[in-house]
């Protein structure tokens, strides 16, 4: 989690030591109130999966997380940048407003590029502060900046508000 260190307990090591370890296609940048999160992939999906799970990774160190749930979202827009910014505010809604869900892995199962639709996935559990370190509190999605680069290696920069 960039510059911050998040103490573990024993029980937080044992759930990060019995899994393989998140392949993490994201960081964070600079932003003088927000959080800018960068993230990439091989593919735009992957992309949208590493922005989210980038989200979340600044709320929690997600490798304590256990996948034993699972939560599907389905998320619209009208353009790429309002189905991004759906996709990000609606895994929000499932950890803060209404399961308190908080994922190890997010999947995107189909990006439709055409009618701006994308259907996702997550394996994790809800969030417990006895299991689960405390980072900081994602209020909510912006559009300010926003980018998404849907070219030979995808990428995306948006920034949370904290």
């Amino acid at each position: 989690m960039d510059d911050r260190v998040l103490d573990l307990t024993e029980a937080q090591k044992t759930v990060k030591s019995k899994y393989p370890p998140i392949n993490k296609k994201y960081e964070y940048l600079d932003h003088t109130a927000d959080v800018q999160i960068h993230s990439w992939g091989g593919s735009l999906e992957e992309a949208f999966e590493q922005c989210a799970m980038g989200m979340f990774g600044y709320m929690t160190d997600t490798e304590t997380v256990e996948p034993t749930d699972t939560v599907e979202v389905e998320s619209e827009g009208e353009d790429m940048e309002s189905l991004l910014f759906h996709f990000l505010d609606d895994w929000l809604y499932k950890f803060s407003a209404d399961l308190f869900f908080i994922p190890r892995e997010i999947k995107v199962l189909h990006i439709d590029r055409m009618r701006f639709k994308i259907r996702s996935i997550g394996w994790g559990e809800e969030f417990s502060l006895e299991k689960h370190p405390q980072g900081t509190e994602v209020k909510a999605i912006t559009y300010s900046a926003m980018q998404i680069h849907d070219k030979e290696k995808p990428e995306i920069f948006a920034i949370i508000d904290i």
